[in-house]
């Protein structure tokens, strides 16, 4: 097996591993530590060895040890409560494990309530996603001390909570898997649209994001809302070699060379998304899924059915409203209708604090007026919606545009 082969198949097993421990012997943070160190051992190992016969064993085997040996070395009354556990352990052969994929378990505790979306985003990547500390910190541009601090404070926070390994039930299983789904959408995100920095897109964030909703929606596939943030991440994830150019400037949808289009992803989002909204609900991720599918169907910008996108934006704006969801609206119907009615809409959000001064408001603003001949607005806009970006590559775009309706 190769090294890139090996890799993907620790990334994949890691999560079980930490489920598996986590179930046998609690101590969430222990158990990580257990794992990451076992981990690297067989990444320095199995090159060089082969793979084991059975990998999700061995390392449970190894990982096992390790927090054995750790607890060993604990107090006195800590090693005498575990000396049965210690014993019980074989020396080499894999101890004897629930044969089940814990990862959605694990899922669901790394996103526990009582953490923040920011904490439960660093942890789902550290625990479930396999990234090391310093992947995170420089994905979200931070210090790694600062990452570090952030990981460690969420398993306090969890430990404190007293919460337990299991699926929560009923609602609380639903509410519960709302904010995972929230999570790795953020992930997905700031992948796809870096925040900061000086590249667009993160592919590495957004590539994680799209596994771990794989293995959510494995294991849920009946669930509409799974299936239709799988089917968003894919339908966008396939326009990402067309959005910037070979310099990395970025490139607008309507102007895009669709014919780089990943036609397979779009094709395995169509499919997802079909199947999604034939269920009884609908809900947030499957109406993006569907905006998303509506823009993969249409071969040019100009074929874009327009109507459709801002009616599936309205039903999206009265069961979850959101300012976005609004300003996205107020783009299709200046498709529709004509710039005036795009910015009449875009000047309800004035008095929303949350996009005060966001660049997208600006950005689109200026688009608008661009387009009713008004160059000096759209000048002013442009520059001001560049300042207030801290992405780069969105910046050079920005500051591009003014220049262009400035001559």
């Amino acid at each position: 097996m190769t090294a890139p082969a090996i890799e993907d198949l620790l990334r994949e097993l890691t999560p079980q591993v930490l489920g598996a421990l986590i179930r046998r012997y609690g101590r969430f943070e222990e158990c990580e530590d257990a794992v990451q160190e076992a981990v690297l051992a067989a990444a320095v190992q199995w090159p060089a060895e082969g793979v084991p016969d059975n990998p999700r064993g061995w390392l449970v085997a190894v990982a096992s040890r390790r927090l054995i040996d750790q607890m060993r070395s604990d107090h006195a009354r800590r090693e005498r409560e575990w000396a049965t556990a210690a014993e019980a352990a074989p020396a080499e052969a894999a101890p004897e494990v629930p044969d089940i994929d814990d990862t959605l378990v694990l899922l669901f505790l790394c996103c526990h309530p009582t953490l923040t979306p920011a904490s439960q985003t660093a942890l789902t990547l550290r625990a479930v996603g396999g990234l090391t500390t310093a992947e995170i910190a420089r994905a979200f541009l931070v210090p790694d001390a600062t990452m570090a601090a952030r990981i460690s404070r969420a398993k306090q926070r969890i430990r404190a909570a007293g919460s337990s390994f299991r699926l929560p039930d009923g609602a609380e299983r639903e509410e519960r898997l709302r904010v995972v789904l929230h999570v790795l959408y953020l992930i997905f995100n700031e992948g796809y649209t870096a925040s900061s920095g000086s590249e667009l897109h993160r592919a590495d964030l957004a590539h994680e994001a799209i596994r771990l909703t794989r293995m959510v929606h494995t294991q849920l596939p009946e669930d509409g809302e799974v299936t239709g943030l799988l089917a968003l991440m894919l339908l966008t994830h396939a326009r990402r070699t067309a959005r910037t150019t070979a310099a990395g400037d970025l490139v607008p949808l309507d102007e895009q060379d669709r014919t780089k289009w990943d036609r397979g992803l779009i094709g395995e989002g169509l499919e997802l998304i079909k199947a999604s909204l034939a269920g009884s609900t609908l809900g947030p991720y499957q109406l993006q899924a569907a905006i998303a599918a509506t823009h993969a169907d249409a071969a040019t910008a100009t074929e874009t059915n327009w109507p459709q996108v801002h009616a599936l934006y309205l039903i999206l704006e009265r069961i979850a409203p959101n300012p976005m969801v609004t300003l996205n609206r107020a783009i299709a119907l200046a498709e529709i209708e004509g710039p005036p009615a795009g910015l009449a809409l875009l000047s309800t959000l004035d008095s929303d604090e949350r996009m005060a001064g966001h660049h997208r408001l600006l950005s689109v603003r200026a688009h608008l007026l661009e387009r009713t001949g008004d160059a000096a607005g759209a000048y002013e806009h442009y520059r001001r919606a560049a300042k207030s970006t801290a992405s780069i590559a969105e910046q050079r775009y920005l500051e591009s545009r003014a220049s262009r309706v400035r001559t």
